[in-house]
């Protein structure tokens, strides 16, 4: 008995960890005049994680970034996936466009994924 109660407190205080998840890294890309820019993003299971979006320099302000964050949340409602914002620049985008605000879709998503 002592043994075991031994193995019990063993195992709470320093548990075994856990097997990684799944998790799949990629990026959405869209190139332009022999420059790349890109949406990086993990998926883990159900949940989308967009990471962080990159433009060239000289492509900045030329909508490309908006355009990533829009395939990416098309993608996710086409998909099912839940949604986990950490890129600034794709919060900014899901909170003031309109296209957005339109889309109950992802906003459902969005907040399932604060539920959990």
């Amino acid at each position: 008995m002592p043994i075991r109660l031994l193995r019990l407190a063993r195992e709470l205080f320093n548990p075994k960890p856990l097997p990684p998840e799944n998790v799949i890294s990629g990026r959405i890309e869209i190139e332009r005049h022999g420059r790349l820019a890109y949406l990086e993003y993990t998926l883990a299971g159900n949940v989308l994680a967009l990471i962080h979006t990159e433009i060239p320099k000289d492509l900045k302000h030329t909508g490309l970034a908006s355009a990533l964050a829009e395939r990416a949340l098309h993608w996710a409602r086409e998909k099912g996936y839940k949604v986990d914002v950490i890129c600034p620049f794709v919060h900014e985008y899901a909170i003031d466009q309109s296209w957005f605000k339109k889309r109950e879709e992802i906003a459902r998503l969005a907040r399932e994924l604060a539920s959990d």
